[in-house]
This record gives C-alpha cells, sequence and structure tokens, in this order.
C-alpha cells in the first residue's frame, strides 16, 4: 500500500467546487431552472466526492503518521540500544522507569530491570543522592565507570574502563628524576690513603650499579660522590613497597668502619619541565640531608613520603661552613635596617640563648638587633629573672605587635632554634620582610619556611647555641660577649645534651670551651637549672605509671585531669630513658597551655622523629615531641602504639 499523502485530489476537489457553485448561481438566474436543477445534483456529488476525500484524506494522513512514527521508534530504539552509553529513567523515589539494553550488558543481567530500584541495580547511587546532579568515576564489578546524573531523572554510564588503564599505563611510564649523594664522605674517609678512599667509593657504586641494574634503572655518576638516576612511576612504586632497600644495602657493607657511608636520595615525579623536575630532585636531597641522611625523601606533586632515617646525624668535622655562614649573616646584617630575633613559641634556654647571641652579632656589627619575647615562661623563669637584671636586654625585647610594627622590607629577620613556621611566635612577620635567616639544630620537616636567603641547618649539632656559639667565633671580637650571654648560650647547650651526654660531639665541647674562655658562669648555669623539689615530686608521679612495651619501649601517661609544664614533661622522658633495658621512652601528658604534649626520646636504635612526624611534630632521630589539641591523653597512648607497632611491622625498626 502506498504510503503517499492523497494532496492533489483534494486540492482539485477545493477548486472546483467554489466554480461549480457560481455556474450554477449564474446559469439559475440567467438560462432556466432545469439547468439548475442539473448544476445543484452535480454540486451534491461534488460535495459527496469532496467529503469522500476528505476522510480518505485524514484516514492516509493517519496511517502516515504511524508509519513514520514506527519507523522513529525502531531508529530510535537501535540507536539508544546501540550506543555504548547506558541510559536509565528513574522517578523521584528512584524507581527504573525506562532503561536501554546497554544498561543490562553493563550490570549482567538479561531481562528489564524496569520498577526495580537504581540503588539495588547500582550501590553505588543511593536514593540520598539520585537528586543531585554530579558527575564522578567509579569502580564497578572489574570496571571503571563515569556517572552522569541528571535532575531529570536521567543517570548515564559510560564504560571507561579502557582509558582508565591507558592512564594507568601511562602513569606508570611517567618520568622519575632520583639525585643520590653520599653522607659524610671527608668524615668517612679520613684517615684513608687515596687508594683505600678509591676503593670505598668504588665499592658503593658498584653496590648503587648493581642495585640499579636489578630494577632497570639508568644510573649515571656525576661526581665521586654523586649520582643522577632516571626511572618510572612502576619502578618507583616497588622501591617504595621494598622501602628503598639499597639504602640497607649500602650501611650494612659500608659501616664497619668508625664512620659509616649513607646514602641520601631525593626523587621527585610530576615537574611540568624537566627544568622543574631537576630542581625538585635538588629540593628533595637537601631535605634529606638537612633530616640527618641515610634516607629517601619522595615528592610525587603535593604528597612527601619518607623512607630509611636509621642512622643518627654524624657530626661533621670541618668548620668551614660555619666560617662561610657567619661571614655571609654579617653581611646580611650590615644590608639591614635592623634585626629581629625570633624562636619558638614556649621558649626553652637553647632558644633564649641562641637569640641572645644573635643579637650580640648584631651588636658587633653596629645594628640594634631585638628579640620577640612572647612573655614569661615557667620552664626558664630562673634565666627570665637574670635577664631582667640587664638593662641592655631589657631594651632589646619587644613584642609580637611591635615587632610587626617595627618590620620594614630591609629588616633581618633571624628565626633560631626552629624552622617550622607553625612553632613561630609571630609566623606573620614572614609576610612583612623576605630577608628570612634561619638557623636550627632540628631535622628538617616538609612545613620549613619557604625560600630564606640563608638556611644553616645541622642535624648533626647538640644545639643551636652551639651553632650560634660557632658563628661569634667568626665576627669581629668574638670575645666581647657579656656573661650572662655566655651563660645563656651554655645553659642551652647543657640543658641539650642533658650535661654533654647526650648528642655531644667534639665541636660541642670546643663550643663550652670558647663561651667559658668568654665569661660563662658554669656555677651559674647550675643555679639556672636547679629544680624544685615539687617538680621532682610531679615528675616522679608521672613516670610512675610508665608501662614497658616490645621489651624496651617505655610509654608513661599523666592522668586526664593533671596539668604538667612542657619542660616537665621532657625530663620525664629524659629520666625513663636512663632506665635499665629503655631503649626508647614516651611521655605523655596535658600540657599547661592545654594541649596535649609527647615527649619523645630515644638510644638510636628507633627514628622517633618519624613517629612524632606522623603525629603532627618532628625533632631529632633521638629527640623529637609533638602537640596535639584534641582527644584524651588514653586515645593519644592507643594512636601512638598503632604508629609504634606499624614500625615494627616494616622493618624500621628491629625486634
Amino acid at each position: 500500500m502506498s504510503r503517499e499523502i492523497p494532496t492533489e485530489k483534494l486540492r482539485v476537489y477545493h477548486l472546483l467546487l467554489p466554480g461549480w457553485v457560481v455556474i450554477l448561481h449564474i446559469l439559475f438566474f440567467l438560462i432556466s431552472w432545469k439547468v439548475a436543477m442539473i448544476m445543484a445534483a452535480v454540486t451534491l456529488l461534488l460535495f459527496y466526492l469532496y467529503i469522500r476525500g476528505e476522510k480518505k484524506f485524514r484516514l492516509g494522513l493517519k496511517e502516515y503518521q504511524e508509519h513514520l512514527a514506527l519507523r522513529v521508534n525502531e531508529v530510535g530504539d537501535k540507536g539508544l540500544n546501540g550506543l555504548p552509553v547506558a541510559i536509565l529513567l528513574h522517578d523521584p523515589k528512584g524507581k527504573i522507569e525506562w532503561h536501554n539494553d546497554t544498561l543490562l550488558h553493563f550490570i549482567g543481567r538479561k531481562e528489564a530491570v524496569i520498577g526495580e530500584r537504581v540503588e539495588e541495580i547500582l550501590p553505588f547511587l543511593s536514593e540520598k543522592n539520585l537528586a543531585d546532579s554530579s558527575s564522578f568515576r567509579l569502580p564497578y564489578k572489574g570496571k571503571v565507570f563515569q556517572v552522569k546524573k541528571q535532575k531529570e531523572g536521567v543517570i548515564y554510564l559510560l564504560d571507561v574502563t579502557e582509558v582508565e588503564e591507558s592512564k594507568k599505563k601511562l602513569a606508570a611510564k611517567e618520568v622519575v628524576l632520583a639525585m643520590i649523594q653520599l653522607d659524610n664522605v671527608e668524615e668517612a674517609t679520613q684517615g684513608m690513603d687515596d687508594q683505600q678512599r678509591t676503593l670505598a667509593l668504588s665499592r658503593v657504586a658498584s653496590i648503587l650499579n648493581d642495585w640499579a641494574t636489578h630494577y632497570k634503572i639508568f644510573l649515571r655518576r656525576t661526581a665521586s660522590d654523586k649520582f643522577l638516576a632516571l626511572l618510572n612511576h612502576e619502578i618507583l612504586l616497588t622501591l617504595e613497597n621494598n622501602r628503598f632497600d639499597v639504602l640497607d644495602k649500602v650501611r650494612a657493607e659500608m659501616g664497619t668502619g668508625k664512620m659509616p657511608f649513607t646514602l641520601s636520595i631525593g626523587v621527585v615525579q610530576g615537574g611540568d619541565s624537566f627544568l622543574q623536575l631537576g630542581r625538585m630532585a635538588q629540593d628533595a636531597l637537601e631535605l634529606a640531608l638537612g633530616r640527618g641522611g641515610d634516607q629517601a625523601v619522595v615528592r610525587e606533586g603535593e604528597r612527601l613520603s619518607f623512607y630509611g632515617g636509621k642512622s643518627s646525624a654524624v657530626e661533621k668535622r670541618t668548620r668551614v661552613r660555619a666560617r662561610v655562614i657567619s661571614h655571609a649573616l654579617r653581611d646580611l646584617m650590615n644590608d639591614s635596617d635592623q634585626v629581629l630575633i625570633m624562636g619558638h613559641k614556649m621558649g626553652d634556654y637553647d632558644s633564649i640563648g641562641a637569640a641572645l647571641g644573635v643579637a650580640r652579632i648584631a651588636k658587633m656589627n653596629q645594628k640594634q638587633g631585638f628579640i620577640l619575647f612572647e612573655g614569661r615562661n615557667q620552664s626558664i623563669g630562673r634565666l627570665l629573672d637574670l635577664l631582667d637584671q640587664q638593662e641592655e636586654v631589657q631594651r632589646s625585647l619587644i613584642s609580637p605587635a611591635e615587632a610587626l610594627a617595627r618590620c620594614t622590607p630591609r629588616t633581618l629577620l633571624v628565626v633560631v632554634d626552629t624552622h617550622i613556621r607553625s612553632l613561630l611566635v609571630e609566623p606573620s612577620l614572614l609576610k612583612k620582610t623576605n630577608r628570612v635567616v634561619v638557623i636550627d639544630h632540628h631535622r628538617r620537616s616538609e612545613e620549613s619556611i619557604e625560600d630564606p636567603i640563608l638556611f644553616y641547618l645541622e642535624p648533626y649539632a647538640s644545639s643551636t647555641s652551639e651553632l650560634v656559639t660557632e658563628l661569634i667565633q667568626y665576627q669581629k671580637d668574638p670575645l666581647s660577649l657579656e656573661y650572662y650571654e655566655a651563660t645563656a648560650l651554655l645553659a642551652g647547650i647543657i640543658v641539650d645534651t642533658r650535661h654533654f651526654s647526650y648528642r655531644t660531639g667534639v665541636r660541642t665541647f670546643e663550643a663550652a670551651s670558647f663561651l667559658r674562655k668568654a665569661g660563662a658562669d658554669t656555677s651559674g648555669v647550675q643555679a639556672l637549672l636547679k629544680e624544685e623539689l615539687s617538680q621532682f615530686v610531679r615528675r616522679s608521679r608521672l613516670i610512675s605509671g610508665a608501662e614497658i612495651f616490645y621489651e624496651r619501649i617505655a610509654i608513661a601517661v599523666g592522668s586526664e585531669g593533671e596539668e604538667f609544664p612542657p619542660v616537665l614533661i621532657a625530663q620525664a622522658a629524659d629520666t625513663l630513658l636512663d632506665m635499665q633495658g629503655v631503649a626508647a621512652s614516651f611521655v605523655i601528658a596535658r600540657r599547661s597551655d592545654g594541649l596535649i604534649g609527647i615527649s619523645a626520646r630515644s638510644l638510636g636504635e628507633m627514628n622517633v622523629q618519624v613517629i612524632m612526624e606522623e603525629m603532627g611534630g618532628g625533632g631529632h632521630f633521638n629527640n623529637a615531641a609533638t602537640q596535639l589539641k584534641e582527644g584524651t591523653v588514653q586515645e593519644i597512648k592507643g594512636k601512638l602504639l598503632s604508629i609504634i607497632e606499624k614500625h615494627f611491622q616494616e622493618g624500621s625498626v628491629e625486634e
């Protein structure tokens, strides 16, 4: 049957009828009634034919529309069902009203699922979020789907598994750059002749070459103690899973002498250019060295990971860097309008002593040094009493608000005993001047102050007071120290070394000797450090409930309702470490400022710095701490034990 619409016939009917009517009327009036009757009959016939044609036309039009709709639906169904996109419609309650066949293919069903709930068919979609418009990707039944939801109750699903797999393959082949450096080459090879030194360095290079060959890494030696490595992300994941075992291999095979060979590795991925990648790798290597060496630092975008760190930083025997830093500090001071000196919050003997030493260096260079003072601190009360008697010191102490008002773009800001922004007395000062110098002895943290013009961080040093004392010795008239300045510096060294029994090197004794020569009062230091009987009793009570875990880790926890000064918590950790069989100690207690503090100490078997970093703190390999705002002391104890257990399982602590 033809599906053409009979429009031509209908058009003829529409033209003939008016013509016949006109002729009828003319003949009716002009000719005769007989002719008029004939014309009337013809007119009736035409009306009949018109009505019949109209009916036939409408019937044909309806059939044509039905046929066209059928063809459109057929094409639409084939198109929707042939699309690689699954489509479903649902009502406001989440019941499926319609879907195409692609959905059944995606979910592995043969029969229609109309009437079932969306979250039953697609568990990742809940009734709560069905009304929201969003687009996201997620895995489901071994595949990855791109999901697009619309408010009209329409959901589109596209299988992007192949795209994701291609992205993973591409990511696995992404270039990773590593810079490797031997730690303490000069110290480790001291006393060796040229042949022995060459053999030792060749042995290290051989270990690295074997390691690179095993993991299919491109390795090239760029200097006697430096290497460059190229690898991809897939290899990097393997290295991370093995926790950079090359660190252990070098330490085990080359650590038999008096001074061990260790490695520092900086690894980066994700730079926009090779130039940026190289700079990032250098920064990562410097971070590894700043944290004491013997570790790998991996930076992937904003993520930082640390591996190794099983060795304590080795003392540098050369003082060339101290001289260079001292002269650079002198030049910076001479080029500044004034010097502001800032330590960390809750200042201690080391922080105050170092600040006084830097203020003296400023005066040696005819500059006024101002020390930020946040208020009296019970833990250093006797030292503050001594300084109250010195008019010169009182003139140099200023509040954080006054420091902000004084600071200009040409002001030199010297940060001592910390390099972490959040621990500064007034972090806002960093925005007022870009002339920042950092002097610190703590292992480098990822929260380090950005882009200081001079960064003097030596993790091997006993204290910042030791570093500042060495800087003073390379200034003009170094013995012009006042007795109270020398005494404060010596007190900082004695406190941080626990009376020269902890983290003490040759240069520590040399610094103490210089301070004694400059007028430090040793009996005065002893008087400053005397402990009140009440404090001794409180410390004894704090450690009386200590428990031993893993046979050699002591953990003491203060009662929830009692507050302790930070210095007392630190002293308790020191005391626990003196106990027989204790290799590491942790003391957890609520501090007088409302925070919960943890002081951690180690004899060298455990890197307490990385443990404290996982809890938001930091410090040294053997000496670290953190402060927490939330939780109870018992909850924090549980978290600490979980972290310690993880380190035992990973092998970073030997059982």
